[in-house]
């Protein structure tokens, strides 16, 4: 009886390592596996930033691959002079990441941000700030570029923005509006480092929330319909 016991606890704990490992196998970095319709998990989640990042909607980024998600990496490989083939593969995965990245100098050190890193923060400044005024739409990029530098929050503005609940326009779609022209200007200028906002965390409207942690944020300033805290 001690034998057959401790062979079911053998068994159970081999069991245990092996799924742990084929976990850590299924979930790897971003071009580690073949990802297609069906697949999930935190590699497809970073994928679909990264199409977002470049203006291909994708829906949700939820880390599942559906359709909207295999319908931008089809349109991607369109532009991109790749197979179209809906799966993304090696190429795919490889061109994705060297139109994401960060510029670098020769020996690697990042020195700026990409153009398509301005393109989503202006598609953010338009969903969260269109119509308020110009000085108001540089401190919202402002914002979102000061949260880099904070432990708090991730370190990309991809990130930042797709971060879960962070900013109402990618919850309701507005995020892939395309953005104005001030809404790019005013991503450009914060980049260069302006920041009227006094080197805010936070902004909100406060005639749409009546959020106690917001409200609760010691304010710095106020710019049109925006308060922006610390």
């Amino acid at each position: 009886m001690i034998l057959r016991f401790r062979s079911r606890w053998i068994v159970l704990i081999v069991g245990v390592i092996l799924s742990i490992t084929l976990t850590g196998i299924a979930y790897g970095a971003l071009g580690d596996r073949l990802l297609g319709r069906g697949s999930s998990g935190p590699e497809v989640q970073e994928m679909q930033k990264r199409l977002a990042q470049l203006g291909y909607v994708v829906g949700p980024i939820d880390g599942k691959f559906g359709s909207k998600t295999e319908a931008a990496i089809r349109n991607f490989q369109k532009d991109h002079g790749i197979k179209v083939d809906g799966l993304a593969g090696t190429k795919t995965i490889s061109e994705l990441k060297r139109l994401t990245g960060q510029s670098t100098n020769a020996s690697g050190k990042a020195i700026g941000y990409k153009n398509v890193d301005i393109n989503l923060l202006a598609h953010a400044v338009n969903g969260e700030a269109r119509g308020e005024p110009y000085l108001g739409q540089v401190a919202v990029a402002a914002v979102i570029l000061n949260r880099i530098s904070d432990p708090a929050f991730p370190k990309t503005i991809a990130d930042i923005i797709y971060q879960p609940g962070a900013f109402s326009s990618v919850n309701d779609g507005q995020i892939n509006l395309s953005p104005t022209a001030s809404s790019l200007r005013a991503a450009q200028e914060a980049a260069s480092g302006v920041d009227p906002s006094k080197g805010a965390l936070f902004f909100f409207n406060p005639a749409k929330t009546t959020n106690k942690y917001i409200w609760s944020r010691p304010e710095l300033v106020k710019i049109g319909n925006h308060i922006f805290t610390k």
